[in-house]
């Protein structure tokens, strides 16, 4: 096989399977509504199953459908018929998948399920299989072609029942109401679900970690402060405690500059006035955000006195994986 019959072999498994994915348009009808409002107003979860390449599939829709906030689960035909049939209750909704709709296993669950009441839909290749039959809704996944030369491994065929299961649960995810917010709530160690719900004060440095130095500290007390506490810069409170300004390691390089006289300078006369601060209760995204716009790498975190109460570092946001990729 040649360099151009691979690359030729390649795109055109690309095109059949492309093609397969836009056919499933003319396909969303009028029952696609039904079972979406159906499944948004059930009160149980739904039951995916399917065998071989079609309970992958099943299991890939069941993780989609579950962190966009429609309840689903797997299971698996052959374990259903060996006990793990009990996992299913009467108000749960059953879909099946088989390219064929005549699968064996799926076929012998049908009259378990009749017998529990629930909702039964197929997702089939086959429109006219047999347990299509005894289906309460039905959703055509059906494919001209597989990309397989000899139209046997399952390829153009699998890609339109995962393609439809994301349509089914993107629709379920509007109707619903789903929000960017709810999605962080099942997302919590994910970078998208930090962003959402990581607020400040679950982050921030606090207590003795804080540099802090009074408006009267000299210069070797501001070095010692901006060294120890490793953070390049300090935070400058007056009498009163109150937050008044902030030196930073690159002030005094900057100062350095200007002249080698600097050793009877107190803080008040170096600092930099009305440093950037943010509320604890803040998001963590909204830090960085500010951060990136005032090209800072750190934000006073102060309180409705106007007294510090933490730092928040951009060397923090940046471990919790909060930038944007």
């Amino acid at each position: 096989m040649s360099e151009e019959q691979i690359l030729a072999k390649g795109k055109e498994v690309i095109r059949i399977e492309g093609e397969a994915v836009i056919s499933l348009v003319d396909k969303i009808d009028q029952q696609f509504i039904k079972i979406v409002k159906r499944i948004s107003e059930s009160t149980g979860r739904v039951v995916f199953s399917g065998m071989g390449k079609s309970g992958l599939i099943a299991r890939k829709i069941v993780a989609t459908m579950n962190s966009t906030g429609t309840p689903a689960i797997f299971m698996h035909p052959t374990d259903a018929l060996h006990g793990d049939l009990g996992m299913v209750r009467a108000e749960d909704i059953v879909i099946l998948i088989s390219k064929s709709g005549n699968t064996e296993e799926l076929n012998d669950l049908v009259p378990m399920f009749k017998r529990l009441g629930v909702v039964l839909i197929g997702m089939f290749g086959n429109k006219d299989s047999k347990i299509g039959r005894h289906c309460d809704y039905l959703l055509d996944v059906s494919v001209k072609e597989e990309a397989c030369p000899h139209d046997l491994a399952p390829t153009a065929s699998t890609t339109a029942a995962l393609v439809m299961g994301d349509a089914l649960a993107v629709a379920l995810l509007e109707l619903r109401g789903f929000t960017p917010e709810d999605f962080a709530l099942l997302h919590p160690a994910g970078s998208l679900g930090k962003r959402l719900s990581l607020r400040i004060s679950e982050i921030m440095i606090t207590g003795e970690d804080v540099p802090v130095v009074n408006v009267n500290a000299g210069m070797k007390d501001i070095i010692v402060e901006i060294t120890t506490k490793r953070l390049g810069h300090t935070l400058v409170v007056n009498e009163n405690g109150e937050l008044c300004g902030i030196v930073t390691d690159g002030d005094l390089r900057r100062l350095l500059e200007r002249t080698l006289e600097i050793q009877n300078l107190t803080a008040n006369e170096i600092m930099t006035k009305n440093p950037k601060t943010i509320k604890q209760e803040y998001l963590a995204s909204f830090a960085l955000q500010q951060m990136e716009s005032f090209k800072i790498t750190s934000l006073a975190v102060k309180n409705e006195n106007n007294f510090p109460i933490g730092v928040v570092h951009l060397h923090d946001l940046v471990k919790l994986g909060l930038q944007r990729r």
